[in-house]
């Protein structure tokens, strides 16, 4: 499964871990994803979506089927 949010877009990114030393490591910082099922009343169904903390506050600023539809424009959805 891949970690990328299906409505923002967000996905894991790389960076260093700095120790107090200042020796740097390689880690990944990933989106806080969360799987969520959505009622969409426009199509009258249920759909689950993969998304991040920040595509909730998306869902609740524009709903459900405005997000969507933006998402899909921009290709973070494959289904739709």
């Amino acid at each position: 499964m891949s970690k990328v949010c299906q409505i923002t877009g967000k996905k894991v990114m790389h960076g260093n871990n700095v120790s107090h030393s200042n020796k740097k490591t390689r880690r990944t910082f990933d989106p806080n994803l969360k799987i969520k099922k959505f009622y969409v009343p426009e199509w009258d169904e249920w759909v689950v979506l993969k998304v991040s903390a920040a595509g909730l506050r998306t869902i609740d600023k524009k709903g459900i089927y405005q997000a969507l539809m933006d998402a899909s424009e921009k290709g973070n959805l494959q289904r739709w």
